[in-house]
């Protein structure tokens, strides 16, 4: 997962927080550090953060979660990142002008991730359910302590609502759900996990069992919304989770691929050095967010990761960028596909609705000398969006690189023939000036 816009990439300096922010400094220790065993110095640490960093404030119970602000900023990041790079315009970076519609499913007595949402990106919006009465009750005081309340709606919900209910909230679609589902099946669970852990981070912020345990775990719980997201479909772009257990991964994977799921995601939040959780993302639409957002756990099966949305092509004689993009730009520039290249930045735009490359396909367009009908079709219709870069220097070495990535589609050997056939015409044209 990118980190660019972390502010918590290291773990925080209670010192500097210290001297920004009165209240935790009378929560620290003697030798400045923080009594984790104490809850109210875990809920100050929360409390300040918010303050000093987003301009919140929060009410928080003491028999309630307690949520860790740098684990949950992870989290929005990566849903940020999926948006960002699965958009109409195919920029790849946050639009500010884009309106954003997001679930949080069980949004707590803290309802942060709306509130950390909506601190950060003016244009979004979100909803969020819970089943627990007293956690309603504190979210929606936070809501209006900070003003939000045109931003955020919220609804109790009971155990036997759905968990994505867009229908009873009168939602059309949204862009996103998200969701910290409880981790664990039964109270000997949770109680087995914690004693295999030298010091969790945040245990003294004790759960009502609503938010820490649910019948069959997170599994389980995942698993009623993937069921549900089958019904749903692109009424959500994109349905997301946060997991507490690494072992949930791949079992909610091979759910996601039983079901015919292929444009899904999965991630590691990786905090300081002691807490780690993942997440897990998927989406009926075509659009394909960048590969460091979609294939960032590396110790699951390679199997069991998506489909790599990049291919690249080196070149090491950096002055031939300028012959590479003249080449990339004629080559596509002769096929029936919509196609727009901006030597300036090295960049260019296709889609094509099928295999117009291929030698049947380019027999068949000779035949019916059709060539005008592709500027007519909608992207929407097509069946590969790709985006091919130029870059520079590459990891320190003086070494250029062509990088096609897959930005729509549902075709993964439509991806991969275009891939070849622009490789062998980069390498063809590259043997050929090197042929006395």
């Amino acid at each position: 997962m990118s980190t660019t816009n972390n502010i918590y990439k290291e773990d925080v300096d209670f010192a500097a927080l210290a001297l920004q922010d009165a209240e935790f400094a009378k929560a620290l220790k003697l030798n400045g550090q923080l009594d984790f065993s104490n809850p109210e110095s875990v809920q100050q640490l929360t409390k300040s953060l918010l303050k000093r960093d987003f301009g919140l404030k929060i009410s928080l119970p003491p028999d309630r979660l307690c949520p860790p602000v740098p684990n949950r900023l992870n989290y929005l990041l990566w849903i940020q990142g999926l948006l960002d790079t699965t958009s109409d315009n195919y920029a790849d970076t946050y639009d500010p002008k884009r309106e954003v519609l997001g679930l949080d499913i069980g949004t707590g007595a803290s309802c942060i991730y709306p509130m950390l949402g909506c601190a950060q990106r003016p244009n979004w919006r979100f909803a969020g359910t819970d089943i627990d009465e007293k956690s309603m009750q504190f979210a929606k005081t936070n809501v209006q302590q900070n003003g939000l309340q045109n931003r955020i709606k919220l609804l109790q919900t009971q155990k036997s609502d759905p968990l994505l209910p867009l229908d009873m909230m009168k939602f059309e679609s949204i862009d996103f759900s998200m969701c910290n589902p409880p981790f664990y099946e039964s109270k000997a669970d949770m109680l087995t996990s914690s004693a295999t852990k030298q010091r969790p981070p945040f245990t003294a912020c004790t759960g009502s069992e609503s938010e820490m345990v649910t019948l069959g775990g997170e599994v389980q719980f995942v698993s009623r919304m993937i069921t549900e997201s089958l019904i749903l479909k692109d009424r959500v772009q994109w349905y997301t989770s946060m997991l507490g257990k690494f072992s949930s991964v791949a079992v909610l994977v091979q759910r996601l691929r039983d079901e015919g799921i292929g444009n899904y995601a999965v991630t590691e939040f990786v905090q300081g050095s002691r807490t780690r959780r993942w997440g897990i993302a998927w989406s009926f639409e075509d659009l394909r967010p960048k590969m460091e957002l979609t294939r960032a756990v590396t110790s699951i099966p390679k199997n069991l990761l998506p489909f790599p949305v990049e291919y690249q092509v080196p070149f090491t004689n950096r002055g031939e960028a300028g012959h590479v993009g003249e080449l990339i730009n004629h080559t596509l520039a002769e096929l029936p596909l919509k196609w727009m290249w901006k030597s300036d930045i090295a960049t260019g735009l296709g889609f094509s609705e099928k295999a117009v490359w291929s030698r049947a396909a380019r027999r068949q367009q000779i035949m019916k000398k059709d060539e005008n009908r592709m500027e007519e079709d909608d992207e929407d219709d097509l069946a590969l969006g790709f985006k091919i870069c130029i870059q520079g220097t590459v990891d320190g070495q003086a070494m250029n690189m062509v990088t096609i990535r897959w930005i729509k589609g549902h075709d993964s050997v439509l991806f991969e023939s275009f891939c070849g056939m622009l490789k062998r015409k980069l390498e063809g044209a590259r043997g050929s000036s090197q042929a006395p």
